[in-house]
């Protein structure tokens, strides 16, 4: 079966903290400009917290997935940490037994994020934030587990989903969060959570196909 072994998986997770840290004064740019502008900030300290406490050690994907989601519910500040942190410790406990993780596992653990994150907030696609970002990357992936394709292959056209679902948000108006405050006049500048969201799925996409 093609995928990486669960165990053999940090440097996917590295990955991901090196894009939100390569990324930490655009995300904070945008979020500014229709939000309090702290989103880069949070999110950096977040993910730097984990790389540091387990960056140097043994950690599979799975258990790396579920310490930083802990460490992003317990140790940021803002809305993201909560969204993320859901994020995170869904997948991780969706993909726990997994010993390799290919494309049915890896859709399996998405979706169980995004099912855990729509537990918790009530924003739906439209409505411009992460989530527009989040479902079709999830959908997307999910199709191409059922066409029993290439794995690498899926993982791009789930990048594309996700690119999408983030541009898509440039048109809308907010309906959560701050910059809902803003009303029509939020429109013309894309949610940053929706950015920061399409940059952790392309970083993930990406460091998966490194290991394949």
């Amino acid at each position: 079966m093609e995928g990486f072994n669960n165990v053999q998986g940090k440097p996917v997770l590295l990955a991901i903290v090196k894009a939100v840290q390569d990324n930490k004064a655009y995300l904070g740019e945008i979020d500014g400009l229709i939000g309090d502008g702290d989103h880069g900030m949070n999110m950096n300290k977040g993910f730097t917290l984990f790389a540091d406490r387990y960056g140097s050690g043994d950690i599979s994907f799975t258990d790396g997935l579920e310490q930083l989601g802990m460490v992003l519910l317990g140790e940021i500040g803002g809305s993201m940490g909560p969204i993320y942190g859901t994020v995170f410790t869904e997948m991780a406990r969706a993909g726990a037994s997994f010993d390799v993780v290919g494309l049915d596992e890896l859709s399996l653990m998405l979706e169980a994020g995004l099912t855990g994150l729509q537990d918790i907030i009530e924003a739906k696609v439209g409505d411009k934030t992460l989530i527009d970002t989040l479902s079709p990357a999830v959908y997307t992936l999910k199709a191409e587990a059922g066409t029993e394709g290439c794995f690498a292959q899926a993982l791009d056209r789930m990048k594309a989903a996700a690119k999408a679902g983030r541009d898509s948000t440039k048109d809308m108006a907010a309906k959560y969060g701050r910059s809902s405050r803003l009303g029509e006049r939020s429109r013309g500048v894309p949610d940053a959570g929706a950015v920061s969201c399409c940059i952790i799925l392309c970083a993930m996409a990406d460091g998966i196909k490194e290991i394949l």
